[in-house]
Order: C-alpha cells, then structure tokens, then sequence
C-alpha cells in the first residue's frame, strides 16, 4: 500500500448534505483513512467554472495504486468537483529541511 494525499474543491452551491454524501462516497475508495482536513468554504484566487468561492477538503490516505486510477475517474465526473489533486507522498524520501547554519558548515568543510 502506498500512502497519497488528496485536496479536492467542491462546488460552493452544493448542498451540505450533498457534499457530506460526495465526501463519504471519495473515503469510501480509500484502503485506510489516516487524516482528513476539512478546510470549509475559502475564495478561490481566480474564478473556476464560473465560481469564487469553494469548499476544501484534504485528506492523507493509504491505497493500493489500482483503486487510484478508479478514484481519479469517479473524481473527473463528479459535476460537483471544480478540481482535485491526488499525490502519491512517500514520507521516507521526503527532504529534510536544510537550515543557513548548516549550509554554511556543509561548505566550510568542502573547502
């Protein structure tokens, strides 16, 4: 299993109702649920089909790589979502944040 991250923006003028049912039908796909992040309805920077507002949704999730393909298609014709980004985030391969002090050591010792 791989560990993903999905953001997604519904449609402001969707129902509650309706976009707590299109949440749980996206949690559904997943393998394991580890964080969901409920962002609420923020501006957007530019208009998307014709809308300036949207709800955010994020939420870090592990799956198998053959259920992604299927959630990216249901994700495509869902009328109700502007746009969604799925990534695949493999926390061991992550960079560690370099600090000045360090990069000034790291050349000192090139040198």
């Amino acid at each position: 299993m791989n560990n993903y991250l999905l953001t997604l923006l519904v449609k402001n003028d969707v129902e509650e109702k309706d976009r707590l049912a299109l949440l749980d039908n996206v949690k559904k796909a997943f393998g394991k649920l580890d964080k969901e992040d409920l962002w609420g309805v923020r501006e957007l920077a530019y208009p998307i089909s014709k809308q300036n507002r949207a709800f955010y949704a994020h939420f870090e999730f592990q799956s198998e790589p053959n259920t992604i393909s299927q959630l990216d298609k249901n994700l495509k014709l869902n009328e109700d979502v502007i746009r969604y980004l799925i990534v695949r985030n493999d926390p061991k391969k992550a960079k560690k944040k370099v600090t000045k002090k360090e990069e000034v050591k790291a050349e000192e010792k090139a040198e």
